[in-house]
């Protein structure tokens, strides 16, 4: 007869922040222009092989990474193939992006320039009440947003307090759009 245990998990061990986030790219060296001689992020580090470390498969690629001011990263991992990774065809093309901090409004308005002059296509600047973004497509299909705050931290703080009664208030109107759509029990 099997047993239970229902002793509590150990606590989460605190997470610190992020060190890298990664995406597949089409071609490294495209997407280095583009996030090192457009966005200003140095290319600062590069791992080659010919297998996987977690799995030992053999799947030659790169893996580069961008370093940010925080030392945080962003990353990609090209394959050899020139294919990029594909959008999820259930989901709409401005949910999935990354967002990327700048210091200040002008900051935003410059890069938004600079990114024009360079001919991508940039859309906003758009208001979200509480910071202000740009979003465009990076050269494999990843939405980017640059984003600077606009609100004093106090009122970011005020937001945090509430967010789980926010979020408390969406699980109630989810369901409700479930049984709306006829789809309550997927």
């Amino acid at each position: 007869m099997p047993t239970t245990d229902h002793t509590a998990p150990p606590p989460a061990p605190p997470v610190r922040g992020l060190h890298h986030f990664a995406w597949r790219c089409r071609d490294s060296e495209e997407t280095r222009r583009f996030y090192e001689d457009l966005l200003g992020l140095p290319l600062a580090h590069v791992i080659k092989s010919d297998h996987v470390p977690s799995t030992g498969e053999y799947c030659p690629y790169v893996h580069i990474f961008f370093q940010m001011r925080d030392g945080s990263y962003i990353a990609f991992f090209d394959l050899g193939d020139d294919i990029a990774a594909l959008p999820s065809p259930n989901t709409p093309a401005w949910v999935n992006h990354i967002a990327l901090r700048v210091d200040s409004v002008d900051d935003l308005l410059a890069a938004k320039a600079r990114l024009e002059s360079a001919g991508v296509e940039v859309l906003g600047v758009t208001d979200h009440h509480i910071i202000e973004s740009i979003y465009f497509f990076d050269p494999n299909g990843i939405r980017v947003e640059l984003t600077t705050p606009t609100v004093p931290q106090a009122e970011m703080e005020a937001h945090a307090r509430r967010a789980r009664a926010d979020l408390d208030a969406w699980t109630v109107r989810k369901a409700e759009l479930r049984t709306a759509r006829g789809t309550a029990d997927v």
